[in-house]
């Protein structure tokens, strides 16, 4: 069993244990705040910055202890991000749903769910959650999974980010309509780190969707590299929840500081 597999067999087991009914569910949906769906910042900024509250990781274990996700997102979008990325996977990355909405409630930026989305219920919680944007990574979903889920989230009002690691994903990935498409240098399962991918991959995707960088992003020179092989967004998590002042992280990575 592959990490992502193993993952994946965790998400499945913990969303059965929080399992609410159809109708409490859509209940939650109907009273959840509004989606936040302008993404123009992602158009017109010549970087973006989706920062990301990240407890730890199957790669490198505890990062941050993070009490408080609210106040550090409060200082990414200070320090200039665009979007906030919130892991709510528990047994490998330490989030939850509550991290979601102390978030969604302290920022006025738009809030991604950073999960493993393997089950439509799912995308019904990330919205009654609060989440504005949900990852779906083709490595973990079959071609059909994909499409119904790019339907459903966009049924939701929210907004989804199409990951990819290979040229394979890639081709499956254009086959939909993607607003976003990002390229994560991690290979989920090995969790082995090649940036090679973002210099492969994402001068193929089209300049109309917008293109994330993911996995890898530490230094101002990484950013550099990322951008000139076609990226106009970068995720970044383990480098600001480790930093001493994440305001200061986020500017200097996007060369303002």
């Amino acid at each position: 069993m592959s990490v992502l597999d193993s993952i994946i067999e965790g998400v499945k087991e913990d969303l059965e244990s929080r399992r609410l009914s159809k109708a409490q569910i859509l209940e939650a949906v109907e009273v959840a705040p509004a989606v936040r769906s302008d993404i123009s910042a992602f158009r017109t900024s010549e970087l973006s910055v989706i920062a990301e509250v990240k407890r730890s990781s199957p790669s490198k274990g505890s990062l941050a202890p993070i009490t408080d996700p609210a106040l550090l997102a409060s200082r990414y979008e200070k320090g200039g991000a665009t979007a906030i990325s919130v892991l709510t996977e528990r047994r490998r990355f330490g989030g939850s749903l509550e991290d979601l909405v102390a978030v969604r409630k302290a920022v006025d930026l738009p809030v991604l769910r950073k999960d493993f989305m393997v089950d439509q219920y799912q995308f019904l919680e990330a919205r009654a959650h609060g989440a504005d944007l949900v990852l779906l990574i083709v490595a973990a979903l079959s071609k059909n999974q994909l499409s119904d889920y790019l339907a459903l989230t966009q049924e939701l009002g929210m907004h989804a980010i199409v990951e990819v690691h290979t040229n394979a994903e890639l081709e499956i990935a254009l086959d939909n309509p993607c607003e976003f498409i990002g390229v994560n240098s991690r290979n989920l399962k090995t969790l082995e780190v090649d940036p090679v991918g973002f210099k492969e991959l994402l001068p193929r995707i089209p300049h109309e969707v917008i293109r994330i960088a993911e996995s890898g992003i530490s230094t101002r020179a990484d950013v550099e590299f990322a951008v000139e092989c076609g990226a106009n967004a970068i995720l970044v998590g383990e480098a600001l929840v480790r930093a001493g002042d994440p305001e200061f992280a986020v500017q200097h990575l996007l060369g303002r500081q």
